[in-house]
């Protein structure tokens, strides 16, 4: 079966809104539009700059996805510095990162938190991108399926197979991220097919083949060609590299 690549710029705190509009405008410039009739691009600022990229992306036509790095799981409430996926979903926000490293590493989501959160997010029409990985410790003591696989048991549980098939489940390995260090391609194709064995056992083979996976953790034009030609990598999630709108322009066109 044939997935849509998924390449997706996580932007982190960084980023005004006025620098967020410049960036994605400039990107629309560099990503030619026969490569965005193969390939899903999605674009997570941080939630001030949300508003003025819809305008940006809605005005000038662009075919880029909207995207939001978080949300908490309920509508509304006495959650202060929370936003609502209902918000989110006003705003024509597409896709969600749940349960990325650093919310588990520094804001203690677990991963019961991000089953909720992924069964919000679905319940507003978007699309979560459920992250998953392990720590450098995890990965050197022989963990790394253990700690991936529990965190996509949890964080699955109670969705159909309907709905799974239409999430995307993102691979970042923690020892990865920011640090310049890269899973080798061969490392991060094994533990993405043991992530869609996993879910071809907790469903069925059809939604095993459907749903997306992404590899993210130093992700940057030099190595993404090689991780995008693995069977069972779908996309990258992409962090730094995605603020430099000529970088990212590189991976999405990642096949060229």
């Amino acid at each position: 079966m044939t997935r849509r690549p998924l390449i997706s710029g996580n932007w982190k705190m960084n980023l005004n809104h006025y620098e967020a509009i410049q960036t994605v405008q400039k990107l629309s410039y560099l990503v030619p539009k026969e490569t965005l009739e193969t390939v899903d691009v999605s674009i997570h600022p941080p939630f001030t700059d949300i508003r003025s990229i819809q305008t940006v992306i809605e005005s000038e036509d662009f075919d880029f996805h909207l995207g939001a790095q978080h949300c908490h799981w309920e509508e509304s409430g006495a959650f202060t510095g929370e936003v609502s996926p209902a918000f989110l979903a006003k705003l024509n926000v597409v896709y969600v990162i749940v349960g990325h490293s650093e919310r588990r590493e520094i804001f203690g989501e677990t991963d019961e938190m991000v089953n909720r959160k992924v069964a919000a997010i679905q319940a507003h029409g978007m699309v979560p991108i459920m992250c998953c990985g392990e720590t450098l410790a995890e990965r050197e003591a022989g963990e790394t399926e253990s700690k991936v696989l529990g965190q996509i048991e949890t964080g699955l549980a109670g969705r159909t197979n309907d709905q799974i098939a239409s999430l995307v489940i993102a691979y970042e390995p923690i020892w990865a991220i920011g640090t310049g260090k890269t899973a080798t391609s061969d490392d991060a194709q094994a533990v993405c097919a043991a992530i869609r064995s996993k879910v071809r056992e907790l469903t069925d083979e059809a939604t095993a083949d459907a749903v997306r996976i992404q590899y993210g953790g130093s992700v940057k034009a030099a190595n993404a060609t090689e991780l995008m030609s693995q069977s069972d990598i779908d996309g990258a999630l992409v962090g730094g590299a995605s603020l430099d709108p000529d970088e990212f322009a590189k991976i999405v066109q990642f096949d060229t």
